[in-house]
């Protein structure tokens, strides 16, 4: 299995920088992805892929739940008294990394979930479907939105630009 693993690497952490729009992040969502996938068995009937695919978007939903109680505590000055809030966190959600990572960032996340699924990823429609585990015409559906969105915004960027 470990064979089958690392040949998912840089699927995973493609898909990872996508959830999370900076590499620090992405690797550091990549590493747990792996413990868990280690720790575990692959359950009966599943593809390795897919399940990696959905660990690891598991574990980024976690991630972002988990840092909504630390802000609300944060902002809970009775909860937090004493701590010092990590202003470098906050202030690397906000990297620029060019016109798509921008174009990317505006999408809602379900759509931006899709999107490097099906075009980073180069997963099927049903793939995605079964990975996510949301019908097919829901992904896509997403992706259409997602597609018309990207292009959007980036025929807008690219307008502003100088030639």
């Amino acid at each position: 299995m470990n064979h089958e693993l690392t040949r998912l690497i840089p699927g995973l952490r493609r898909f990872a920088y996508s959830l999370t729009g900076s590499m620090p992040e992405a690797d550091d969502l990549l590493q747990g992805t792996f413990e868990r996938l280690l720790r575990r068995e692959v359950p009966d009937g599943v593809e390795l892929d897919r399940w990696a695919f959905r660990v690891c978007r598991n574990l980024w939903i976690d991630e972002c739940r988990a840092r909504k109680v630390r802000q609300n505590a944060a902002e809970q000055p009775e909860l937090s008294e004493g701590q010092i809030v990590d202003g470098e966190r906050a202030t690397t959600s906000q990297i620029e990394l060019g016109q798509v990572d921008d174009a990317m960032a505006k999408l809602p996340e379900d759509q931006r979930h899709i999107i490097s699924l099906v075009a980073i990823q180069g997963m099927s429609y049903q793939d995605v479907s079964d990975t996510l585990d949301i019908p097919k015409g829901t992904v896509m559906s997403r992706l259409a939105r997602a597609r018309a969105a990207l292009s959007t915004s980036l025929n807008i960027a690219s307008a502003r630009t100088p030639s």
